[in-house]
């Protein structure tokens, strides 16, 4: 047993909010340390646990795809994370989505509500230096946190710059231009909104995209970012046709006025059970906010949009974790530290969450003085073991 009374997890994300719930199901005290609403962050609106700040989708639920068997995974070992996406999902076709507000809503009861978890409102500055530790701030971590722990590592943090979608009322969408559908037809129900565009108004949407204003990286920063998410108008300056062979490809959307394909389509995603709302699906964007309305609001259907949320781009920090950590996610400089999330290296909800879940694992293991094994962290073949194989 560790000579520590407790385990120490600094952020209340996904991956913290994850591993925070595993070391208190094995008996052990944990202390959650979020600095939200104290100190914002540049992207977070809320004070809630797992807040999800840009898109609401889990990825796949196709039985075979890479997404959906490690969301059968982490089910297996117990993920709450899972558990409240599946009690809190919308629909989105052959895809997992949530309610964003509902989910962190749960998340955030249930882990105020164990008798193992003490909530602290507060920011870390310094990494603790005693104790068991893991550290799951995210990829806003603060500046603080992140210069104590580049001083640990001997040197400063990787980046990318990450883009978000807009969000627009339901009730301020002229749905005669759009039409229901998923890609294909996959699903139950027709899920999606979709605006078909011809070949002028794609190129006339491409043109304005290019001309628009944007926010600008500070001076001494280069910009790059992350291939899987990148702002709109940078995919739309590799190519005219990019975007049609991307975000807004047609293949598989029939417009039921014509009953053939568009030459490009914007998809909308629900944000909720109740449709209030729906997200640009792909439409991140570093646009100035007056450019977006100005740009989307011509598009066919969104004239009169009412914006719940724009776009917009923040700098995301993570480390070098080939360089600096196990394959039990503990730091080589110092084994009593774990790291999970974003700030790994690895990208997206379900993949923060399953490393929180392996981070958490561990740490209890640690606390009660358990050894280590391969058998015993991963099974090799586990698509886990794959995801921190990449890590490393």
């Amino acid at each position: 047993m560790h000579q520590s009374k407790k385990v120490i997890v600094i952020g209340g994300g996904i991956a913290g909010s994850e591993a925070s719930w595993q070391i208190a199901q094995q008996g052990i005290d944990v202390e959650l340390y979020e600095m939200r609403p104290n100190r914002p962050t540049a992207a977070h609106k809320t004070d809630q646990f797992s807040e999800l700040v840009c898109s609401n989708s889990f990825g796949s639920d196709n039985p075979g795809s890479a997404s959906r068997i490690l969301k059968d995974e982490i089910q297996s070992m117990g993920s709450l994370t899972l558990e409240l996406a599946r009690q809190n999902a919308v629909p989105a076709g052959a895809s997992l989505a949530v309610d964003r507000n509902l989910f962190a809503k749960c998340m955030t009861e249930r882990l105020m509500a164990h008798p193992r978890i003490k909530i602290r409102r507060e920011e870390i500055c310094e990494i603790p230096i005693e104790g068991i530790v893991v550290i799951a701030t995210g990829p806003l971590t603060s500046d603080a946190l992140g210069a104590s722990l580049g001083r640990l590592l001997g040197e400063k943090s990787l980046y990318f710059y990450d883009a978000i979608s807009p969000i627009v009322s339901t009730d301020s969408l002229d749905l005669s231009q759009m039409f229901f559908a998923n890609r294909y037809d996959k699903g139950e129900s027709a899920d999606f909104l979709n605006i078909p565009l011809n070949k002028e108004q794609y190129d006339w949407f491409i043109q304005e995209l290019m001309q628009g204003e944007v926010v600008l990286p500070h001076d001494f920063e280069e910009e790059k970012y992350f291939e899987g998410c990148m702002p709109i108008e940078v995919i739309a300056s590799r190519g005219h046709k990019t975007l049609a062979y991307g975000p807004m490809k047609p293949v598989g959307l029939r417009d039921p006025k014509t009953g053939r394909e568009g030459y490009a389509v914007i998809q909308l995603r629900a944000e909720n059970r109740h449709r209030t709302a729906y997200n640009l699906v792909g439409f991140q964007t570093k646009l100035r906010y007056k450019e977006q309305e100005r740009i989307f609001r011509k598009l066919p259907g969104l004239q009169e949009a009412e914006f719940l949320r724009l776009g917009s781009m923040h700098r995301n920090t993570y480390i070098d974790s080939p360089k600096h950590l196990l394959p039990t996610l503990q730091l080589r400089q110092n084994p009593n530290l774990f790291l999970a999330g974003q700030i790994t290296g690895t990208e997206g909800y379900l993949e923060s969450s399953a490393g929180g879940l392996l981070a958490g694992m561990n740490a209890a293991r640690l606390f009660k003085g358990l050894e280590f094994s391969k058998h015993q962290c991963l099974k090799s073949e586990s698509l886990q073991q794959q995801l921190i194989t990449e890590l490393r």
